[in-house]
């Protein structure tokens, strides 16, 4: 029987790698494509030697060819963090609309089954707490985080008017805050901030009053969640993500226990429409993909600060 071949945008990126990692562990052929203007050859490297891997370094807001059959599409190229967005709000938007719909179209004509990585901050700084796949969302379009919000909320629009009127077998994840190895340093999420600045010995700088909530789920539960999804037969958005839900001045103090760094925290102005609260509802995730969370913050912390320790210059 022949393999399956499936296509990972954003291959080289923190969460693609690991994707690639997991469809290649599963038995399938593998195809990379990045960019590489947030992703790392680093990332991939280890999997170079492989006759089922190949990398194409490729910008899929031009137009997508990969020669051969394609039996799954998982498209999570894009900028993911505030500081690289805000730094290229075109690119973002383009790898949203231009890029996503270059792809819908190479699913539907390969007959393809589609994933789209959405994102919790498609529910923007949320009214409703926790966020509920029903929700609609409290997202400023015009805003600095808008690039990024509505080019998700594209996606997923686009991504379901495939669905409905071409037939395209299609999937959507809205992704929370995840954590692990290979993340980027100087990503200016809170996590590797913080970690890294702990392990520099600087002063953890939290944003606001520290009282805003985040709930982060370790990668490799993630990649269960999404590779259940994509097994599915479910065409409408699914949180992944883990519930368990902290304030960053309590993440902050966890982190500087975990490395005993004698920092202190620091508070500086809370960015434009920086989310407030952030859970996932997973009740959907539970009842039709029996998924939940494995990996306590504490399980997922170890292997991740051991990442970044060989990091930090």
């Amino acid at each position: 029987m022949a393999k399956k071949r499936v296509l990972i945008t954003g291959g080289a990126g923190f969460l693609g790698s690991h994707l690639c990692d997991r469809f290649l562990k599963e038995g399938c052929h593998v195809i990379a494509m990045d960019n590489l203007i947030t992703g790392s050859l680093d990332n991939i490297q280890h999997l170079f030697h492989r006759e089922d891997f190949e990398f194409y370094n490729h910008d899929v807001s031009k137009f997508v060819h990969v020669p051969g059959d394609l039996d799954y599409i998982m498209h999570f190229a894009s900028p993911a963090s505030p500081i690289d967005y805000l730094k290229m709000p075109i690119q973002t938007l383009k790898v949203g609309s231009l890029g996503t719909h270059n792809l819908l179209g190479l699913a539907k004509a390969k007959g393809a089954r589609m994933l789209i990585a959405s994102t919790s901050e498609v529910y923007g700084d949320p009214l409703v707490h926790p966020q509920t796949e029903d929700y609609w969302g409290n997202v400023n379009p015009v805003g600095p985080r808008g690039v990024y919000d509505e080019a998700k909320r594209f996606q997923e629009a686009m991504t379901m008017g495939y669905h409905t009127f071409h037939g395209v077998e299609t999937r959507i994840v809205r992704i929370f805050n995840t954590y692990g190895p290979r993340m980027r340093l100087d990503d200016g999420r809170v996590l590797p901030a913080f970690i890294g600045q702990a392990l520099r010995g600087e002063d953890l700088t939290a944003f606001g009053d520290g009282s805003q909530t985040r709930s982060f789920c370790y990668v490799d539960d993630l990649v269960e969640g999404i590779y259940r999804l994509l097994l599915s037969d479910c065409a409408d958005p699914v949180n992944i993500g883990n519930p368990d839900e902290i304030t960053i001045n309590q993440f902050a103090e966890e982190i500087l226990k975990l490395t005993g760094s004698k920092s202190k925290i620091i508070y500086k102005p809370l960015p434009t429409d920086d989310p407030k609260q952030r859970q996932p509802n997973i009740t959907k995730a539970k009842e039709l993909l029996g998924w939940s969370p494995q990996f306590s913050r504490s399980e997922g912390l170890k292997p991740t600060l051991e990442y970044f320790k060989d990091k930090v210059k």
